[in-house]
């Protein structure tokens, strides 16, 4: 079984982050698309602005009509900073026989090289890219233990961000269509993100 996972701390979880699993679902023919919310992801300063309970029960709402998509836990569980090494050490182990790939949006393809033992991440996963708006992969600039563990989808143009969806909501503006009904109904309920 060919399993994709996204990390992140989906601070909200919003369609760009739904339409670029999908994308690399169907691009690269994977079983399942894995959701990961991160503790504290090891490359952002700032804390998250809502709690990994609450960011995991958004990533469950927005996919609970998408079979082929899982939400876990893992990452909240254990807690620290959230390397994607140690994550993916932990579901090998739990899951021999499924091949697990890194999607990515280009946005962060180029730090690559600069994650926590990047090298030995590329030897148990594979990379997928997923071109977003605006942001361009930067080949020459990647080493080849990962250009070599690299396969690059494009996805639709959707100009979509967390922090976007975050400052909107602190604003009082509308974040709706933005995020699934159910995350904003969520969002709303719980008066995540208002200034």
């Amino acid at each position: 079984m060919k399993v994709g996972i996204m990390g992140g701390t989906f601070d909200p979880i919003h369609y760009g982050h739904l339409l670029a699993a999908e994308t690399a679902r169907e691009a690269c023919g994977l079983d399942e698309v894995w959701f990961i919310p991160a503790f504290q992801p090891p490359l952002k300063d700032n804390e998250p602005g809502a709690e990994g309970p609450s960011r995991l029960e958004m990533v469950y709402r927005a996919i609970d009509f998408q079979p082929h998509f899982r939400a876990l836990d893992i990452e909240l569980e254990r807690g620290g900073t959230s390397y994607t090494i140690d994550t993916v050490e932990a579901l090998l182990e739990q899951n021999p026989e499924r091949s697990f790939s890194i999607i990515i949006g280009s946005d962060r393809i180029n730090d690559l090289p600069s994650w926590h033992r990047a090298k030995e991440l590329a030897e148990l996963v594979t990379f997928i890219g997923v071109e977003r708006p605006g942001e361009s992969i930067e080949k020459s600039r990647l080493p080849d233990y990962i250009l070599d563990r690299l396969q690059i989808t494009q996805m639709p143009l959707i100009g979509l961000s967390s922090t976007d969806i975050r400052r909107r909501r602190a604003e009082g503006s509308s974040i709706r269509f933005m995020v699934p009904e159910k995350v904003h109904s969520f969002i709303k309920r719980n008066g995540l993100y208002e200034s």
